[in-house]
């Protein structure tokens, strides 16, 4: 029988952006244009860039930055293309960082109906990490992007593996939302090796929000965001974990089979539930300190649960804390 779903290059971006998604994220909006306003960078005055007539600093060139504002002084000097950015300039880069490892295809969720689907759920035939990775991170740039902010893509495993360049214009939503829709789910995961290549290619202020099952060693990802840190970056970290996973709660024997690894193991989960719990207990524990150590936020993410009310959640949560900064 022939395959009669749409053609990927006919998916509406709509598709994966829930009505119910936008209006649980849109009374956040203003608070929103503060956590992207204050992260880090400090709070401006004006949502223009280049208006203002008292010059702040330069940052380095990126694509789709605007032409006009090159400092071609600084240019003939030294041949690196710089911005100039004024005190006024208020919009903040937003990278996405979309973990596209083997591990995120796991899922046990039927398909949402009218979802447009990802490379993870036409493999498998259900709604996988990575299907709840893409509808946070569509989610994101929705918001993102109506803020004026330039967001950007970096799908990622044992490396970079596939970018989308930053900008706030027209057609950025959809690009990301293609990207993403083809993006292959396979490899291993190496988060140290994609922080150094993606510092090594961001270098002005930006704010990074990782979303990844984070099912690595403990020291890897202390060392990742150590990195960040380093670099005066903020990021958020969302933890995208299916619900048997948070849960484990299997009723028979089972035969688990490793998605990076490719190793199998017959097991009873019931006799090993308690054990298992703890140990992912403890390792959320262990990321969520290791965030709080570096001032960044966590937030784990139920595949079963809806996008909106766990990002508005999140939102309201740093909009709090960067009042009471603000006052300080």
């Amino acid at each position: 029988m022939a395959d009669r779903r749409p053609s990927r290059s006919t998916q509406r971006a709509e598709e994966y952006l829930a009505p119910e998604t936008l209006a649980q994220l849109s009374p956040f909006e203003l608070r929103a244009r503060m956590i992207v306003e204050g992260v880090r960078s400090g709070f401006h005055r004006s949502p223009h860039q280049g208006m203002a007539v008292e010059f702040d600093q330069h940052r380095g060139y990126v694509p789709g930055d605007d032409l006009r504002h090159l400092d071609w002084k600084v240019y003939g000097r030294s041949d690196r293309l710089t911005i100039k950015q004024y005190q006024q300039e208020t919009n903040l880069d937003v990278v996405l960082l979309v973990d596209a490892s083997a591990s995120m295809r796991f899922g046990t969720l039927p398909i949402k109906s009218g979802w447009g689907e990802t490379s993870a759920s036409r493999a498998v035939g259900s709604w996988t990490k990575f299907d709840h990775a893409v509808a946070t991170a569509v989610a994101l740039s929705w918001l993102s992007l109506q803020q004026s902010d330039r967001v950007g893509l970096v799908a990622f495993a044992d490396g970079i593996e596939g970018l989308v360049t930053r900008s706030s214009g027209q057609g950025q939503w959809r690009r990301i939302v293609s990207a993403l829709n083809t993006r292959p789910v396979e490899h291993g995961t190496d988060l140290i090796k994609t922080t150094n290549q993606v510092l090594g290619r961001i270098s002005n202020r930006a704010i990074f929000i990782l979303i990844s099952d984070l099912l690595v060693d403990p020291e890897e990802i202390h060392s990742a965001l150590a990195r960040f840190r380093h670099h005066r970056q903020d990021v958020l970290c969302l933890q995208v974990l299916d619900d048997q996973e948070l849960s484990f709660d299997f009723t028979g024997p089972e035969q688990f089979q490793g998605l990076e690894m490719m190793q199998r193991l017959k097991v009873d989960p019931r006799s090993i539930q308690e054990a298992y719990l703890k140990a992912l207990r403890r390792h959320v524990d262990g990321i969520n300190d290791t965030c709080t150590q570096f001032g960044y936020d966590h937030l784990v993410m139920n595949t079963h649960a809806s996008v909106g009310p766990a990002l508005g959640r999140l939102l309201a949560r740093r909009s709090i804390w960067l009042k009471r900064h603000r006052a300080g």
